[in-house]
């Protein structure tokens, strides 16, 4: 199962993580492949981007796999402009791929992570 972890993340803790992580790889350790992620700097972020209706239109491409944008405009019975944005920024998010003008996602799961704690 193909699948993304999508989380709230401290800039600041990633920025360091990051560093560390690029001092491994430069030093030559070899390290294990990551899995895909998408994280935002807050909750508000995330809910901002990944709305209900854009979570929807994943969950109905992931199942109608093909349709160009104005076919799943009329089967989601969405206004195209807006419709459009969406296809737009979940492209760019890594969400969604366009092959040819068809719809598919890359992923078969969305795993979120929201922490209630702040880390040690």
């Amino acid at each position: 199962m193909n699948r993304i972890e999508i989380g709230i993340v401290d800039p600041q803790a990633e920025q360091v993580a990051l560093l560390a992580w690029a001092e491994r790889v430069d030093a030559g350790e070899s390290l294990p492949d990551a899995n895909a992620r998408l994280n935002f700097a807050s909750f508000h972020q995330l809910h901002n981007t990944l709305t209900a209706q854009r979570m929807e239109l994943l969950r109905f491409v992931a199942n109608h796999e093909g349709l160009d944008s104005r076919q799943l405009a009329s089967q989601t019975q969405d206004e195209y402009p807006k419709l459009q944005e969406d296809i737009r920024l979940l492209t760019e998010l890594g969400l969604l791929e366009n092959v040819e003008g068809k719809l598919f996602t890359p992923f078969d799961e969305i795993v979120m992570h929201y922490p209630l704690r702040e880390a040690a």
